[in-house]
């Protein structure tokens, strides 16, 4: 049934259970039809006009299909090229956007080292991020890969290699989160609260 394949198809997307699946068909089935076409023909063209950016990997938009996009981070000439951001995923770059803290540009690593995945240090783009860093003349870099033990382990990878450039390397701080209790945080998060202190 053409319903089942729509629960299905929806409930491949990260988060989305079969029961959360339903609820959507059931909004799209009796909502005002515009809505299912207006997304149907979106999600249609999703893949012509939405690609990774050629220069970071993050999201960008192009209106001719086949050819190459730049991001508005990477376009946007009141960016800061020498200062460059280094994450793990597209999800990451957003929630540092979002603080509003990074003046500079990303570069998207797309996975983590992950030898439990088969992700080894030949799978990561880290040719490309050598290229950007001596292109764009990047006088710091900050390693924004998550603190978990893929992201330590990426992160000590990067400043490894990427040692011989000279470049000034930083990694993010991680400590309590703004609004949490100290009794509920793990023994590896408040060492870093601690170790990462700042004089008031």
């Amino acid at each position: 049934m053409r319903t089942r394949r729509i629960v299905s198809l929806l409930a491949r997307l990260p988060g989305v259970g079969e029961k959360t699946a339903q609820r959507y068909l059931l909004f799209l089935a009796t909502a005002d039809p515009a809505i299912a076409r207006d997304l149907g023909l979106e999600l249609a063209q999703l893949s012509e006009h939405v690609r990774p950016c050629e220069r970071c990997g993050n999201l960008a938009e192009t209106e001719n299909a086949g050819v190459g996009a730049i991001c508005e981070i990477c376009s946007d000439a009141k960016r800061d090229a020498s200062l460059l951001c280094v994450v793990g995923r597209v999800h990451d770059l957003i929630a540092i956007e979002r603080s509003g803290a990074m003046r500079g540009r990303y570069f998207v690593l797309g996975r983590l080292l992950s030898p439990l995945e088969g992700v080894g240090p030949e799978d990561l783009p880290i040719g490309a991020l050598v290229d950007r860093i001596r292109e764009d003349g990047v006088t710091e870099i900050i390693l924004a890969t998550p603190p978990s033990v893929d992201g330590e382990a990426t992160a000590l990878l990067l400043k490894r290699d990427l040692a011989e450039l000279g470049v000034r390397m930083s990694r993010i701080a991680s400590g309590v989160p703004h609004g949490g209790d100290l009794e509920f945080a793990d023994p590896i998060t408040m060492g870093r609260a601690f170790f990462g202190r700042q004089n008031m």
